[in-house]
Order: C-alpha cells, then sequence, then structure tokens
C-alpha cells in the first residue's frame, strides 16, 4: 500500500517536536533552577501553582487538540477549505476559553490556593498568589499560541513551531535572569516573562497562519461563528479536556497531599516532577505526532495505515524511552547537585525519580502515547472514561491510603502514580486490539 507519510515526511513532523519538546523541559528547569535562588519557600510556591496552571494549560491544549484531529481528518480526506474554515472556528474556540479561564483565575485565586493547598505556610501562598495573578494575565495568548501550533503540525509542518518556541523560550529565560538576578524581582521575576513570551509566539504564528499560501489558513471575512465545525471540535475537545483537566486537577490533588508532609518534600517533589519531563520528552512530541498521522489516516479512510503507523511510533517512543529515562538515572546525583537543595531534599528527589523513571520504560508509552491514537479515531469517551476512573483511584485515593494513612509520605504517592499507569495501559492496549476505536472512526 502507498504510505500516507514517507519517512521523510515522519521525520520533518517528529523531529522538531521532539527538540521543541527538549526546549520546554530544559528551559523549565533552568527556570526553577533560577528561582531557586530566591530560597525553597519560592520553589515551593512557584511548583504549587504549576499543578494548577497545568491543569489550565491541558485544558486549552485540548481544546486545540480537537481542532488538529478535525483539520487532519479534513486534510486526509483531501478537503482543504474544510480545514480552513475549521482551523478559523478554532480560533474563536480558544480565544473564548482562554479569556474566561483567565477571569475566573484572576477573581478567584485566593480562594483557589487556599482550596487545594491551605496547609502550606504564609510565605509559600504568598510566592504563590504572586506567580498566579501574573501567569493568568497569558492565558488567552497561550491558548492561541496553542491553537496556531496544532494547526501546523496537523499540516506536518512541525518545523515552524520549533523555530517560535526557541524564540520564545529564548526570551523567557533571558527575561527571567534578569528579572530574578538584576532586578530582584522574586517570584515575579519567573512569571512576567512567562507572560512576554507566550504573547510573542501567539502573536507571531497567528500572523503566519493569515498568509493563503500555507494549506491550512485564517480565511478572511467576518466574524461568524460556524456550530456545526464548532461541534465537531468540541466533540473531541471537551472529552479531552475533561480528561486532562480531571488528569491534572487529580495531581493538584495528589500536590495537596503532599503540601501536607511539609516544604522539603513540596520542593523534592517539585524538582523530582522537573526532572522526571526528561525522560519522556520524546514520547511528548510523539503524542502530538500520533494525533497528525492518525488523524489523516482516519481522513483517508485506511485501517491498515491506522495499525502500521499506530505500531510504527510506539515502537520509537518505547525504545526512546527507555535511552533517555537509562541516561537520567545513570547522572542523576549530578544532575541534582546543580539545583542547591538540602541534603535531605536532594535524597527525597532521587528516590522519586528512580520510582517514575524505572517505571516509565516499561508503561509511559502504552499509558500515555496510545490513547492518543484513541482520540484521533474519535474514541474520546472511553478514553476520558478510563483516564477519570483510574485518577480519583489510583493517583487520588490511592496515594491518600498509602501516603498519609501508611506513613509514606511522597514516596506513597509516587508508588500510587504507578499503579494508576499500570491500570490505564491495561485498558488502552485492550481497547486496541479489542478494535472499538474502528466504529468511532467509522472505518470501513
Amino acid at each position: 500500500m502507498e504510505r500516507l507519510f514517507s519517512k521523510k515526511d515522519l521525520q520533518r513532523l517528529i523531529v522538531p517536536l521532539v527538540f521543541e519538546q527538549a526546549l520546554a523541559i530544559t528551559v523549565g528547569m533552568a527556570d526553577t533552577m533560577m528561582v531557586s535562588s530566591v530560597g525553597e519557600a519560592a520553589i515551593s510556591g512557584v511548583s504549587l501553582v504549576d499543578m494548577i496552571n497545568n491543569l489550565i494549560f491541558s485544558v486549552l491544549a485540548a481544546l486545540s487538540t480537537g481542532g488538529a484531529v478535525v483539520v487532519s481528518q479534513a486534510l486526509g480526506a483531501r478537503k482543504p477549505d474544510e480545514a480552513c474554515h475549521s482551523a478559523k472556528q478554532l480560533l474563536y474556540t480558544v480565544i473564548f476559553a482562554g479569556t474566561l479561564i483567565a477571569v475566573l483565575c484572576m477573581v478567584f485565586r485566593v480562594p483557589l490556593l487556599r482550596l487545594f493547598f491551605g496547609q502550606i505556610e504564609d510565605d509559600v501562598i504568598a510566592d504563590g498568589l504572586t506567580y498566579l495573578m501574573i501567569t493568568a494575565f497569558s492565558f488567552p495568548m497561550l491558548a492561541v499560541y496553542n491553537a496556531c501550533a496544532a494547526l501546523f503540525r496537523s499540516m506536518g509542518n512541525a518545523g515552524i513551531t520549533l523555530k517560535i518556541s526557541v524564540l520564545i523560550n529564548l526570551i523567557n529565560i533571558a527575561g527571567n535572569a534578569l528579572c530574578i538576578f538584576v532586578l530582584k524581582m522574586g517570584v515575579a521575576g519567573v512569571a512576567v516573562p512567562s507572560l512576554v513570551s507566550r504573547a510573542v509566539g501567539g502573536i507571531i504564528l497567528y500572523v503566519l497562519l493569515r498568509n493563503p499560501k500555507e494549506m491550512v489558513h485564517f480565511i478572511k471575512g467576518p466574524f461568524e461563528l460556524e456550530w456545526s465545525v464548532i461541534r465537531k471540535i468540541l466533540y473531541i475537545g471537551i472529552p479531552s479536556g475533561i480528561e486532562n483537566g480531571i488528569f491534572q486537577l487529580g495531581r493538584v490533588l495528589v500536590v495537596s497531599i503532599i503540601s501536607g508532609f511539609g516544604t522539603m518534600q513540596i520542593a523534592a517533589n517539585g524538582v523530582a516532577n522537573n526532572l522526571d519531563a526528561v525522560g519522556c520528552i520524546i514520547g511528548q512530541g510523539m503524542n502530538l505526532a500520533m494525533i497528525t498521522v492518525i488523524g489523516r489516516c482516519v481522513g483517508a479512510n485506511d485501517e491498515k495505515q491506522v495499525r502500521f503507523y499506530t505500531g510504527h511510533l510506539l515502537k520509537i517512543t518505547y525504545i526512546s524511552t527507555f535511552i533517555l529515562n537509562s541516561t537520567v538515572l545513570l547522572s542523576l546525583h549530578g544532575i541534582l547537585s546543580i539545583y542547591g537543595l538540602s541534603e535531605e531534599t536532594t535524597a527525597l528527589a532521587c528516590k522519586l525519580i528512580f520510582i517514575h523513571n524505572g517505571s516509565a520504560m516499561i508503561l509511559w508509552p502504552a499509558s500515555f502515547v496510545l490513547p492518543n491514537m484513541l482520540r484521533a479515531c474519535n474514541d474520546v469517551t472511553f478514553t476520558m472514561i478510563v483516564s477519570i476512573f483510574s485518577m480519583f483511584a489510583f493517583r487520588v485515593a490511592l496515594s491518600y491510603v498509602i501516603g498519609v494513612r501508611m506513613g509514606m509520605g511522597a514516596i506513597g504517592v509516587w508508588i500510587a502514580m504507578v499503579v494508576d499507569w499500570i491500570f490505564r495501559t491495561a485498558w488502552f492496549v485492550g481497547r486496541y486490539i479489542q478494535g472499538g476505536w474502528r466504529r468511532t472512526a467509522h472505518l470501513t
């Protein structure tokens, strides 16, 4: 059969995505290291608010994913005009969502933090409130950036998003250095550059997608909502948004459990979360690639290619995940020494990373990359139900049992996370083998 994607096409899509993820994670590590100079209360405040921010980011990203699936399927069906109309409706949807969420976070910032992290020290919550207020201003432009980046990826052009990512991350890291070390702005010094860099990225990608020479572009014309198109986007985006939002909410609840263990465990958890992402860099890039590749195959009504590319992308993910996690574990003590943490905090962070990265080699790709294949096949309800159940049953409830009731602290919480991965892997692999996704994708 004639492949929809050549080896060169996949490289053009995947390689920039991987570098983009690596860049984001590296800059995130640099942010944490720089804010650590302000003190462990600042690290704790930023890491706690980032859990809430990640919840919001995941909801906005899910809407972009819904648009990317619709656009990819239209391109696979060779309907470029439909793809362009869908792109414009996606833009309207994410701007509204980003603005609404930003306003709600600004108005309810104090009760929001108290709701999730009421037991933490006053200096930690003060830093957290400062960080949340400033970053909330960036949500509308972050939504635009995510949507435009998703549209470029649906065209198979991840190179442009990598270039813009390099620019905005350079702005971010240079701004952090200036605001923290020179202007002595404290936690605000890591928030303001994030606001500026996201605005720059969103504006640039929006301008580029106004070019009619792009395969997918924003069609010129008056403002008009096409509810039939928006419904298609929301059909994918809402379940994915609920799933991702609940997943991140569960993580926030888990961190709220950890916050009761004291500042040392909060800091160790924040640093461990920062480093854990390194072992999943290629997997995160493959998450995005899976949407584009499988979406095109579904649009072309080609089940054989859906199966072929699912196996191919998973194989790449497993090999890369093993190599990256092995590298992190072998060099862990040297990396942790850079953070300047106390000996006790460093020792705990080391244990948490060993739990995560060791398990990720076996479980992470099937638990997180494979579900994106199902989402690209419109099988979003199944992934939502499995993810929500697993999150509350294992990440939250089991974390409380092992971490609090059994007295294992953060280590118990991370053991519960691995149980969550095992459950997700079993159900998603079973769904793929059983083939329920064929019905939702309307494959004949």
